[in-house]
Formats: C-alpha cells, structure tokens, sequence
C-alpha cells in the first residue's frame, strides 16, 4: 500500500521525472504534470494527499494554482518549489496556505522529510477533526435523549444562553447529567474551538486543588518540582467546568470568586497575576442557599454563580424519559457487545418503569450494560433485569408508590386491586393520558387496558395536562 498520493507540478520534464522517481522509490503514488490546465484537473478527478508545485510555471504562478486546488480540496498541503531569487515570493505562498517551501537544487531527502512532515500533520489535523466531530455529535442537542416538557425546556433554556458568557450554575442531583448539560453548553457557544476543562472541586484536597485551578510556580510548596499552569489558564479562551462546587473549601471559594469578579488571578507562589478570558458553568448536587445559611459557601461567590441556573430534574420526575433512554442504552451497548437487543419484555419494562432509579440516568445506563452484558437472548427479561442489583425484588421494599408496604395488611384481594389501580394510574402519568402509550408499556391490548380503566373507574382525560 503507497505511503500516499502526490501530484507533482513542473514546467520542467527533467525535473518532475527525477522527483517522481525518487517519490516512487520512497513508497509514494506519484502523478506529474507539466500544465496547469492538466494539474487542475487530476486534482478535480481524484483526492491527493499532498501537491508539489513549482512557483513559476508558464501561465501562471505555483500560489494562484495553489488557491485553485485549495478551491477543490482545501484540506491537501502544498509544498512550494522555488529558486534562491524567489524566497520572498515563496513565504507569501505559506502566508497564502501552502505547507512549506523547497529551495532548488534540492537534496532528495530534505523534500521526502518535508513530505512526511506534511502528512503527519494531515493525518493529525484529521483525527483531531474526527475526533472533535464524535464529540460534537455525542453531546449534540439531538443527541440528548429528552422527550420529557421539563428536558425539552432546559435544552430550550440551553440553546438561548449558549451563545452568551453568563455564568452559569447547574443544580441536580448526582447522575442526572449535570455535567453532559455544561459540554453542550459548550459546544453549542462561540467558545466550541477552545477548551472546556472540567474538575471536580469534592474530589481533591483543598492544597491539591488550589494548583490544579490557578497553577505553581517551581518551589511553591515541598514536590513542586517545575512551574504548572492551572486549569483556569488551560482553560484561556475557553470554558471551565467547576464540577460539586458547593464541596470546595473556603478558602479556595475566595480565590475563584477573585476570578470571576477581576478576570485575573495569582498562582501559587507567583506574585504576577494571570489574566485569563473564559466561561464558567459550575454544578452542584447540593442546595446552596442553605449551605450559604450554615456559614459553609460564601454568599457573594453564590450570588456571582447564580446567574442563569438550570435545574435538572431527577428521573423519577420525568419518567416520560424512561423509554427513550433505555432504547438508546440498549442500541449504544448492543452495537459496542455486538448483540442485536430488541427490547425489554413487558414485564422487565414494567420493573423498570416503577423503580425511582435514585442514582437517575447513569444508574439506568449501568443498569442496562449490565443487562445487555449478561443476556443470552435478543429480549431482555424482568429476572435479569432483578440481577441488575438496582431493582428491589418483591418483599424487599417499595417497588414504586404501591400500598403494599403498609404497616397493617390487606386481604391478598384487595392488595392486588390496589396495587393495579396504582400501577395504571402510573403509567397514566408517565403518558400524560395516552392510552395507546401506556398500554405499550403495560404489555396489554388497548382494548384489555380500557376494560382495566372501567374496573378501576378511571378517566384517561384526568392525565391529560391541560393546554
């Protein structure tokens, strides 16, 4: 397999036939031309890796051919052959776009090392951009699994405030996608080119934490062995993501209140402020006004975070959600095991749909990996969702808001039709009134659903929310 595919462009025959051979020796795939007219349209017929192209050719020069195969394939390098009278006009190309240039006569491998200089870079400036697009597509807004009103307004929420440099605080609890929300903040912002630098402010201690945030200087405590730029200056440009910043000790919560309020600070053991230019979204899973009562959060760096605060509600407040989410873990964990999972069965969704999931979203998604780990079938069935060790089993709690936790037992009866008519009135709930939906998630036939509603005397109109 070539090492890649290089058109050469001379003028002159001898030249472009000794460059060739020496590509073709190297492992390259070489196309010559000695027209503009015939190099213009090898690059509009096929992709070249790189082009070499010698600045005065007989029509035009190498620069305005260089911009018209940059009209065509903007991404290919392009080095620039030139003599020793010509080395201004050979910056100008660089300037204009070209990779580099080569005075002639040439050594042989001083081209063949600008050459695989020049790939190297395209193929790191590809996977850069390959990488960047995964990114953008896996935190991107239709990715978001959300059908639930409340997500679908926070994404609304987000949408609007992207594009601005307020600051912006998110509040849930643990597992609720705090910190998915910040990088579609992110990416959705004027800032997506630059870095977002997340930490998590409970997870280090207070000395550790300081320097991860605003960096050292050599010899600022016992290890520090070179100067380090923090996160604030990685970050320059860019967005910070300070996650659980309601845990950060409070002597550190004055120093982040300094940058948010002066756009500067000093690293530790500098006496030279560091400006930086960059957004701030923080999350938290406690309620910090009451932190700010107890005298553990300070009120001013509260007020300076709470600008635009998004609350993310917990999956039991949106169990809309559930459905969609399980079928996205299933499809994501299927295709990554290689297993073609259809679904839950009835039952196993029934389990799932009652269970409050305190550990939210990604306690579901490690649910269902584990699931879809373990299964031997195409369907996923109520034991192996029992496995999971998240779902309680019969006689080990509340499954949901049965009455078959009561202190004072009832007739086995009476219990069932209770537990029945709490269970539908659920899965009304969860569908907003949709009979059909809610039937689905039952495993039952519209019909069977409708005579349930009949015996429990209930109105699929009652769970309609009003326009």
């Amino acid at each position: 397999m070539p090492a890649g595919k290089i058109l050469v462009v001379d003028d002159d025959k001898n030249l472009v036939e000794l460059v060739k051979m020496r590509l073709e020796s190297a492992n390259y795939d070489v196309t010559t031309a000695l027209k503009e007219k015939d190099a213009l349209e090898a690059v509009k017929a096929q992709p070249f890796d790189l082009s070499i192209v010698d600045l005065r050719l007989v029509r035009q020069d190498g620069i305005s051919l260089m911009q018209e195969f940059h009209a065509i394939n903007p991404e290919m390098p392009v080095i620039i052959l030139t003599g020793h009278g010509s080395i201004e006009s050979a910056v100008e190309a660089m300037k204009r776009g070209a990779y580099s240039y080569v005075t002639k006569p040439f050594e042989p491998q001083d081209l063949l090392l600008q050459i695989e200089k020049a790939l190297e870079k395209q193929r790191l400036t590809s996977e850069v951009r390959r990488l960047k697009g995964l990114l953008e597509e896996k935190y991107d807004f239709a990715n978001i699994v959300a059908k639930s009103e409340k997500m679908l307004s926070i994404l609304e929420t987000v949408s609007r405030i992207a594009k601005t440099d307020s600051t912006v605080y998110i509040h849930g609890e643990s597992g609720t996608g705090k910190e998915l929300i910040a990088k579609a903040t992110h990416l959705a912002s004027a800032r997506k080119e630059r870095p977002f630098v997340a930490i998590n402010c409970a997870a280090l201690p207070e000395t550790l934490l300081e320097s991860e945030l605003f960096g050292h200087e050599k010899g600022a405590f016992t290890g520090a062995i070179r100067s380090t730029k923090g996160l604030f200056t990685q970050a320059h440009e860019g967005t910070v993501f300070l996650d659980e910043i309601g845990d950060m000790p409070a002597s550190t919560q004055a120093k982040v209140l300094r940058v948010l309020q002066e756009r500067q600070f000093y690293p530790l053991g500098s006496e030279k402020p560091v400006a930086v230019d960059v957004r701030v979204i923080v999350a938290t899973k406690k309620e910090l006004e009451e932190e700010v009562k107890k005298g553990s959060f300070r009120e001013d760096l509260f007020f300076r975070i709470h600008v635009i605060p998004i609350y993310l509600p917990p999956l039991r407040e949106r169990k809309e959600d559930v459905p969609h989410l399980v079928d996205s873990f299933l499809k994501k964990f299927g295709s990554q095991m290689k297993k073609e999972i259809q679904g839950l069965t009835p039952q196993a969704m029934q389990r799932v749909m009652l269970y409050d999931w305190p550990g939210n979203v990604r306690e579901l998604e490690n649910a269902m990996e584990y699931a879809v780990a373990m299964t031997q079938q195409n369907v996923i069935g109520e034991q192996l969702i029992l496995q999971t060790k998240s779902i309680p089993r019969e006689g080990a709690g509340p499954v949901g808001t049965s009455e078959l936790s009561q202190e004072t037992p009832k007739p086995l009866k009476e219990a069932r039709d209770a537990f029945e008519k709490d269970y539908i009135c659920h899965l009304l709930q969860v569908s907003q009134g949709n009979v059909s939906q809610a039937a689905k998630l039952a495993g039952k036939y519209r019909a069977d659903f409708y005579d349930l509603l009949k015996k429990h005397n209930l109105k699929a109109d009652d769970f309609k929310k009003s326009q």
